[in-house]
């Protein structure tokens, strides 16, 4: 990767600002994680740490350290809604923690949803996602058999039709199970570690796209 930066941008590609109050409105949101002044992020968005910008075979991300770097913002952007999908342009470090968080969503009343991965040895790593209700209704998914090189940008997805949980990488489903899940309420989202700030994210980020519909697999982001 290349060198930290000191400053970063995130832009919401619609036709409101960056995590408006009306986002929850909006059936896709993408934000693109790249260089310019952090001074434009909003205040419902906290710094953890100081992550910065590197630059990855022609493309900037937002950089992670796996120490403290992270963002916390006040928003819920699957608010209300049954089916999803969720989808990040990635590149996880080598050498990074064993396990890492780096996409967390949490609601009020303790529904959560959250991207993770499993380092395998310094130099591969596997998805691992999670859907939670409550004790009795959670979903773990994850193939430690399906792994992908550090230090290279990766798709990964999660999408959830009101019954089954998939993920994919690169374009390509790994792994799938049923799990029921009312809609999200309001509540928060985290990059880069979970929102209790343990499970740090050492990579790259470099898009998020949030939609507030079932996304088909055959339109997920390939490389």
């Amino acid at each position: 990767m290349g060198p930290f930066q000191s400053f970063a941008v995130l832009t919401l590609l619609c036709s409101s600002p960056w995590m408006p109050p009306d986002w929850c409105n909006t059936t896709t949101a993408v934000l693109v994680l790249d260089r310019a002044v952090l001074a434009d992020r909003p205040d419902r968005v906290s710094l953890l740490g100081a992550p910065g910008v590197a630059s990855l075979a022609g493309h900037e991300g937002l950089a992670f350290d796996g120490v403290d770097d992270g963002l916390v913002a006040s928003c819920n952007p699957l608010t209300g809604v049954q089916a999803f999908a969720i989808e990040m342009l990635i590149a996880p470090a080598s050498g990074g923690p064993e396990e890492q968080r780096f996409l967390h969503i949490q609601d009020d009343a303790g529904r959560r949803l959250l991207l993770e991965l499993r380092m395998v040895g310094p130099d591969a790593w596997t998805l691992d996602t999670f859907l939670r209700e409550d004790d009795a209704n959670r979903r773990t998914l994850i193939d430690r058999t399906k792994t992908h090189p550090t230090d290279r940008w990766h798709w990964v997805a999660l999408r959830y039709d009101g019954r089954m949980m998939q993920h994919y990488v690169d374009g390509v489903l790994e792994s799938e199970g049923p799990v029921a899940l009312q809609p999200f309420t309001t509540g928060r989202i985290s990059l880069g570690a979970r929102l209790n700030q343990v499970s740090w994210y050492k990579g790259l980020i470099r898009e998020v796209r949030i939609h507030r519909t079932l996304l088909p697999a055959e339109a997920l982001q390939r490389p």
